[in-house]
């Protein structure tokens, strides 16, 4: 059971995921190729893919996790906590961008739930139980902002 206090932690845990993904997102709208260093080094692997891809960024994982950081400095759970949330969340970003490059998928192909469950699940993984969120509200989590990114996603790939 969820009581009332894993709702509100949950909310504050779908707030650091959105100002993550918005964060890294934006990054990119504003800046274009300014300080966009490749997070694989350009590295690529046997199959002639690159580790992540084009698409994800040093300026990315330090504004994702920044937003992040910046967003638990005022609901509570404080900077530290937040910035490595946030961090954690690129991360799972970056895994499901090799997972998409070793299924031969375009950087910036969508594939809904493999673009949005690792993003989620491995911050709230790592720092759920720190929030004060169980199994069951992480699940929850994992899957309103999957439904949320899934959402927003004709608005993210506009010119």
């Amino acid at each position: 059971m969820i009581d009332a206090q894993q709702v509100a932690a949950a909310g504050v845990a779908l707030l650091l995921l959105c100002a993550a993904n918005t964060a890294a997102w934006l990054a990119g709208r504003l800046f274009g190729r300014r300080w966009a260093a490749p997070l694989d080094f350009g590295v690529v692997l046997n199959d002639g893919q690159r580790l992540f891809g084009s698409h994800k960024t040093w300026r990315g994982l330090v504004a994702g996790a920044a937003a992040s950081g910046m967003v638990a400095a005022a609901l509570g759970p404080g900077f530290l906590l937040g910035a490595a949330f946030g961090a954690a969340s690129m991360a799972g970003d970056a895994l499901s961008s090799t997972i998409k490059r070793r299924l031969r998928r375009e950087p910036g192909t969508e594939v809904p739930g493999l673009d949005q469950v690792p993003e989620a699940m491995l911050p709230l993984a790592l720092f759920g139980p720190a929030l004060g969120l169980g199994f069951l509200a992480m699940v929850c989590v994992t899957f309103a902002f999957t439904l949320l990114d899934i959402a927003v996603t004709g608005f993210r790939h506009r010119p």
